[in-house]
């Protein structure tokens, strides 16, 4: 599969040839075959030659490379995930193509996991050597069509990915690195939280108690996710932050479970603060009001 820009008026969007994302579906986890194209076939055989061919002062550069706004790509069981990577890229003569991925492994020519760009890119131009240039990429859960194109069909694709730029002038010198940055790409996670009892009488010991699961690519559920330190947390009726009251770890099924004696009204959480694969940060989204009296 090609996955190919065409940067014809920089002004407008530029053209990618369409890439469809079929719905996920459960995948075995076992490595898939991918063959990513090098940047020949990419600008579509203009420039045959790597950046270091090329020799620096002839090749075009490109700066601002960012992927999702410097956030991590943070995939769920089943919906797809589609997010924004952006670049400059500049030379004397112009610009004519561009492009970005994400590659797992440590081939690029032959990735464990590769994520291509959407069909269109939109590009503006601060002047005539210069284009700012944004496209989209889709992580689909599962192994959909086979080829693992897209596709986070293993969990063990989640942490660090290899981040790929290119760039293609109008004089045909070009630029390409297949390890310009790396990116997270991590799979996401739930955390629940009851406290008990409610209404609480001051002074008695409440049960908090709690669930911890993360995405599972390759059944497209969540699973239980265990053996996690995380935080017990605390904030007073009136107050406007959290605090920390102590360090409590999931269970070997994801279960969460603590006590603590109730002094004041306020609100409860479990705060985990991330792994590299994992969603990082999360919190619970809502935490629990007790009263006591």
């Amino acid at each position: 599969m090609r996955i190919r820009a065409t940067v014809a008026a920089v002004s407008g969007a530029l053209a990618l040839s369409a890439f469809a994302v079929p719905a996920a579906q459960a995948g075995s986890g076992a490595p898939v075959e991918i063959d990513r194209p090098g940047a020949a076939a990419h600008f579509g055989g203009k420039a045959a030659s790597r950046s270091a061919a090329v020799g620096a002062q002839a090749a075009p550069t490109v700066s601002n490379v960012s992927v999702n706004a410097g956030k991590a790509v943070v995939v769920g069981g089943k919906a797809a995930k589609t997010f924004t990577v952006s670049l400059t890229a500049s030379h004397p003569t112009g610009i004519q193509d561009v492009y970005i991925d994400l590659w797992h492994g440590t081939n690029p020519e032959s990735p464990e996991g590769w994520l291509p760009p959407n069909d269109t890119v939109s590009c503006t131009a601060p002047s005539a050597t210069t284009v700012n240039c944004k496209m989209t990429i889709t992580a689909t859960p599962g192994l959909n069509d086979g080829d693992g194109i897209g596709d986070l069909y293993a969990n063990a694709l989640a942490g660090t990915w290899h981040v790929g730029v290119g760039a293609l002038a109008n004089d045909e010198s070009e630029y390409w690195n297949d390890y310009y940055k790396t990116h997270r790409v991590q799979r996401n996670a739930l955390l629940t939280i009851n406290a008990s009892p409610e209404p609480v009488v001051k002074g008695r010991a409440l049960s908090i108690k709690g669930a911890f699961t993360r995405a599972d690519w390759e059944t497209g559920a969540y699973s239980k996710y265990t053996n996690q330190y995380m935080q017990l947390q605390f904030k007073k009726s009136g107050s406007t932050a959290y605090g920390k009251v102590k360090t409590v770890k999931s269970s070997s099924t994801g279960a969460v479970s603590t006590t603590h004696p109730a002094t004041y009204d306020g609100t409860w959480r479990f705060y985990f603060s991330g792994a590299s694969t994992t969603t990082s940060p999360l919190t619970v989204s809502a935490g629990d009001y007790v009263d006591v009296r």
